[in-house]
C-alpha cells in the first residue's frame, strides 16, 4: 500500500487550480470580451452563462461517485481543461471564432464543475476530521490565489503584451487583442496540465462515501431524496430567499464594475488599462476581501450569527455607493479609484462570512448536511449568473450612473430576506461533517 503524500503536497495546488480555471470561465473571459470589442451587454451575459454549470452541479454530482476514483476525475477533468484552454488560443485565429470559443467554454466550465465535485471529494474522503479543521485555513487561502494569479496577473499581463509586446493602442477594442489573449489561454493551460501532472505524483485516491450510490437509478433516488428532504424544513422558503438574494446587489456589480474601470471617459467610465484594473481588482481588491473575511469572521464567532447577521447584509450592500461616487465624481487619481474598490470589496468580504455561515448552521444541518449545503450555494450561483445575464444590457440602457443608482436600490431585497430569514437551529451550532453522495459541492467565492 503507497503511502498518502502530505496534504501540503495537494491541497494548496488542488484548489488553486480549481480556483484559476473558475476565476477565468467566469470573470476573465468578460474582460476579454469587453476588450474584443463587444458591447456591455454581450460580455457581461456571455460570461455569466458560463456559471450555469457551477450552480447546477449538485444535480450530476451523485453521478460522479459511481466511477472510478476521485483522483481520476480531477486529472481527466484538469488535462482536459488545460488542453481546451490551449484550443481556444488556437481558435482565436480563425474568422468567426466566437461561436467556437463559446461552445469550448460551455463545455469546460462543465469539466470545471466536475474538477471541483472530485477535488473536494478526495478532501473529505482523504482527510480525518481533525486534518480537515487543520488545513481548511490553506484550503481557502489556496483558492484565493487562483483569482489573484486570474483576475490580476493575467488580465495585468494581457494588457503588458497588448501595448508593450504587440505594439497595439491599450484604448482601442477590437480584433488588435487576440495576440495577447492567445498567450494567456496557452499560459493558462499549459499551468493546468502542469497541476494535472504535479496530482498525478502527489494527489491521493480519495475514498468512497459509505452510501455511494452503485446505479443511475440508486443516484436519482438519493438526488430525489435530498430535494424532498429540503423542502420539508420549516421556513424553507424563507431561507431560499436568504440564499438567492442576499448577494443580489453584488451580483448586478461583478461584471459592470470592470467594465466601468476600463471604459472610455466618453462612455462615462474611468478609462483604465487592463494592466491597473489587474492591479486594483486582483491585487488591492483581492487583498480588502482577504482582510475583510478574516475580520468578519471573528466578528461572527465573538458575537454570534443571529445577533450579527442583519449588520453583515448592510456591511455587504451599503459600501456599494463607492461606485455611484466614483461614477459621479469620475476621479483622475488612481489612489482615490483603488480605495473605493478597497472599500466595497474590504465590505463585502465582512459581510459574506454571514451567508455561508447561515447555510451551514440554518440550511444544511439534517440527512443531507453537505447536499443541503450546495443546493444553497446553488443558489448564490443562480443569482449571480442572472444578475449578470441582465447587467450588461441594463447598464447600456442608463448609463453608469443610473446603473449604480439602480444597484442601490436592489439592496432592498437583500435586507428584506436577511430580517426574515429564520433560524431554526442553536446559533453556532456545528452541523454534521459526514458526506453524504453528491455532497461534495464547494462554495463559490466572489
Amino acid at each position: 500500500m503507497h503511502k498518502i503524500a502530505s496534504p501540503l503536497l495537494w491541497v494548496p495546488t488542488g484548489y488553486f487550480t480549481m480556483a484559476l480555471g473558475y476565476v477565468m470561465l467566469t470573470s476573465v473571459t468578460a474582460i476579454m470580451f469587453k476588450n474584443l470589442g463587444m458591447d456591455n451587454g454581450r460580455a457581461a451575459q456571455y460570461s455569466s452563462l458560463l456559471i450555469l454549470a457551477y450552480t447546477v452541479k449538485p444535480l450530476f454530482a451523485p453521478f460522479v461517485e459511481m466511477y472510478r476514483t476521485k483522483k481520476f476525475f480531477v486529472l481527466c477533468a484538469q488535462v482536459a481543461i488545460g488542453a481546451g484552454f490551449a484550443g481556444v488560443a488556437l481558435l482565436m485565429e480563425l474568422p468567426g471564432y466566437m461561436s467556437f470559443l463559446m461552445a469550448i467554454f460551455f463545455a469546460l466550465s462543465f469539466i470545471g464543475a466536475t474538477q471541483d465535485i472530485a477535488s473536494d471529494g478526495v478532501y473529505v474522503t482523504s482527510l480525518d476530521a481533525r486534518a480537515q479543521s487543520l488545513y481548511c485555513g490553506v484550503q481557502s487561502l489556496s483558492w484565493n490565489i487562483g483569482p489573484i494569479v486570474a483576475a490580476g496577473g493575467m488580465v495585468y499581463l494581457s494588457g503588458y503584451l497588448h501595448t508593450n509586446v504587440f505594439g497595439h493602442d491599450p484604448a482601442v477594442f477590437g480584433p488588435d487583442w487576440i495576440d495577447a489573449w492567445r498567450i494567456i489561454f496557452l499560459l493558462v493551460g499549459g499551468l493546468t496540465l502542469l497541476m494535472a501532472l504535479w496530482h498525478w505524483r502527489t494527489m491521493p485516491q480519495g475514498a468512497r462515501a459509505a452510501d455511494t450510490p452503485t446505479s443511475v437509478r440508486d443516484a436519482g433516488r438519493i438526488l430525489l431524496d435530498a430535494f424532498v428532504t429540503l423542502f420539508q424544513k420549516r421556513g424553507v422558503w424563507r431561507m431560499i430567499a436568504f440564499a438567492f438574494l442576499f448577494r443580489f446587489s453584488v451580483g448586478l456589480l461583478e461584471k459592470i464594475g470592470p467594465f466601468f474601470m476600463v471604459d472610455p471617459a466618453s462612455k462615462g467610465g474611468l478609462g483604465l488599462s487592463n494592466e491597473m484594473l489587474g492591479l486594483i481588482y486582483g491585487t488591492y481588491g483581492l487583498a480588502a476581501v482577504l482582510v475583510g473575511s478574516l475580520l468578519g469572521g471573528l466578528y461572527v464567532a465573538r458575537r454570534g450569527l443571529k445577533a450579527t447577521l442583519f449588520v453583515l447584509c448592510c456591511a455587504i450592500n451599503i459600501p456599494n455607493v463607492a461606485f455611484l461616487v466614483l461614477a459621479l465624481t469620475m476621479p483622475s487619481s488612481l489612489v482615490l479609484i483603488t480605495l473605493g474598490v478597497a472599500i466595497e470589496k474590504f465590505f463585502f468580504g465582512f459581510g459574506a462570512v454571514g451567508f455561508m455561515i447561515y447555510l451551514m448552521q440554518q440550511l444544511a444541518p439534517g440527512k443531507y448536511t453537505t447536499t443541503h449545503y450546495a443546493f444553497g450555494t446553488g443558489l448564490m450561483g443562480l443569482c449571480g449568473m442572472v444578475t449578470g445575464v441582465i447587467s450588461g444590457h441594463l447598464q447600456e440602457m442608463m448609463g453608469y450612473v443610473g446603473y449604480f443608482a439602480l444597484v442601490m436600490v436592489a439592496t432592498i431585497p437583500s435586507f428584506l430576506a436577511t430580517w426574515f430569514a429564520p433560524f431554526h437551529h442553536a446559533d453556532g451550532g456545528q452541523p454534521k461533517t459526514k458526506p453524504d453522495s453528491g455532497a461534495e459541492g464547494k462554495a463559490v467565492p466572489a
